[in-house]
């Protein structure tokens, strides 16, 4: 589908400013909405919005349908009186620019606890009838993720497949002891999630009111250690033991030399397509409950994906193994109808990715960081002068360094090419990117918080490749230049970027 020009900011939620420890769903998400309204922007590009799994990474779920309930607001859980005041206080020794997640999870985690254990003792009528409505609405995922996640506490360190076989194999007695004994825990997470979705849904209908629409990223991928492979291990190549025969990455590239080896499970695409491809349609549909518009990530893993022997430490030895291709986004469509939806078509990509990819029309990206150099060849694609409407561009992405760093970085010839290509001085090169990317015929225009910052390599969000050290980026107001949103809003002025009147809706094409 074509999109409406406009324009936005990718900034994961974590990454905000605040009291404790990590950005959340309270006042700094709403104030950053505010002020993107305020620089003409439509859209708040995120990333998974799941709970976090190895490695700290959002990429790496417990659950392909939960929230992350580290982004829970404690400061409206005070409000409903569920904490008190006093025990809402700063997180003492909080780094403002980055996410300590040995001291952030904890702590955090202590006090969903105690709000999950107020409300069990004196939550009010209409809280309570709020709550069971929940439970009740999202019942076919959330009473295994919640089991799952007692029962992952009760075995610390140990993967499912390593529990108890009655557990591991989802013996019915066994589970409704477990039910039984864990009661306390499967309470609290289901109030953690319903803290999530509620809060969630409020910030969303906030930013929509205001002509902001939120971009979700959907991974192709979920974690082993998840509650869903847990309990339907018929969908993933697992062997008897319930360990992954086969798992997921990509071939040696730019960003690794050995390849990425992500570990993730592997879909059994024949027990999929076997049920109408249930599973997916389900997963797609929830996902559009909390956002407006949904980025695949890998999509190229649809059209093919890179197979590896769960024996190999590397992702050298894998091989292509074709994927489901239409048929799964042909039962999609059926089920929810044409969806908004941007497909994430980099690294290698071949012919049958992009004919799937037209097929659907959904819009491909653009990352203007790759497009400057002496490369040549595929690079060139991602040359404004070579974009097309139906794209998404990006100065990067939150796998690539920040503009300036990247700047910093490339060879003298690369910084000419670009100073020569965009009639510019070089001397604010983010904001160069920036305005290329506005100007481009590319219905989106997506711009990483950290760029609009200015910041260099040491702000930048993930290193792929690298299993620690992500994801842990965060920002201050004082750090906003005065004139940012002033910049923006002129951008989208000129270049036509402005909100639209009315939601996210297609246009002709």
């Amino acid at each position: 589908m074509r999109f409406p020009r406009s324009s936005g900011v990718l900034l994961h939620p974590t990454s905000l400013p605040g009291p404790h420890g990590s950005g959340d769903l309270g006042a700094s998400a709403y104030h950053f909405v505010d002020w993107l309204a305020a620089g003409g922007q439509s859209l708040w590009q995120m990333l998974p919005l799941g709970g976090i799994g190895a490695g700290n990474s959002p990429y790496m779920s417990s659950s392909a349908f939960a929230g992350n309930v580290l982004l829970v607001d404690l400061d409206e859980l005070q409000r409903r009186g569920w904490l008190l005041a006093g025990e809402v206080t700063a997180l003492e020794g909080d780094d403002a620019h980055r996410v300590d997640f040995a001291t952030v999870i904890p702590w955090r985690m202590a006090h969903l606890a105690r709000a999950a254990q107020r409300f069990a003792a004196a939550g009010s009528v209409a809280d309570r009838a709020e709550y069971d409505a929940f439970c009740a609405a999202h019942a076919d995922w959330l009473d295994d993720y919640a089991l799952y996640m007692a029962l992952a506490e009760a075995h610390p360190g140990r993967d499912w497949c390593d529990w108890p076989a009655p557990l591991a194999c989802r013996e019915a007695a066994a589970l409704d002891a477990a039910r039984r004994v864990h009661a306390v825990r499967i309470a609290f997470w289901r109030f953690g999630q319903w803290c999530f979705f509620r809060q969630w849904a409020a910030l969303r209908a906030y930013a929509n009111e205001r002509r902001v629409h939120i971009v979700g990223d959907m991974p192709i991928f979920i974690a082993h250690q998840s509650a869903e492979v847990w309990a339907r291990p018929d969908l993933f190549e697992l062997d008897a033991t319930g360990r992954p025969t086969v798992v997921a990455g990509v071939p040696p590239d730019l960003f690794a030399e050995t390849g990425q080896r992500w570990g993730n499970p592997l879909y059994r695409w024949s027990a999929h397509a076997g049920e109408g491809y249930r599973w997916w349609i389900e997963r797609v549909r929830r996902t559009f409950e909390l956002v407006d518009i949904v980025r695949i990530d890998h999509f190229r893993g649809f059209a093919g994906y890179w197979e590896i022997p769960a024996s190999e430490p590397t992702a050298m030895h894998g091989r292509w193994v074709p994927g489901p291709a239409s048929a799964l986004f042909r039962a999609i469509t059926d089920a929810l109808g044409e969806l908004p939806v941007i497909a994430e078509d980099l690294g290698v990509i071949t012919p049958d990715v992009e004919a799937l990819r037209v097929e659907f029309g959904y819009p491909g990206m653009r990352i203007l960081q790759f497009a400057w150099g002496e490369s040549g060849g595929a690079e060139t694609r991602f040359l404004p002068h070579h974009h097309v409407p139906d794209c998404v561009v990006y100065t990067g992405s939150h796998d690539n360094d920040t503009t300036l760093g990247w700047w910093a970085g490339v060879p003298e010839a690369t910084r000419h090419h670009l100073r020569e290509y965009l009639a510019t001085d070089g001397r604010t090169p983010h904001w160069d990117l920036m305005r290329a990317a506005c100007a481009s015929v590319a219905d989106l225009a997506v711009h990483p918080m950290q760029d609009v910052l200015g910041l260099g390599s040491e702000h930048r969000m993930n290193f792929p490749g690298t299993p620690t050290g992500n994801w842990s980026w965060r920002f201050t107001w004082d750090q906003v230049p005065s004139e940012a949103a002033a910049r923006l809003r002129r951008m989208a002025q000129l270049y036509e970027r402005l909100p639209a009147a009315e939601g996210i809706a297609p246009v002709a094409a």
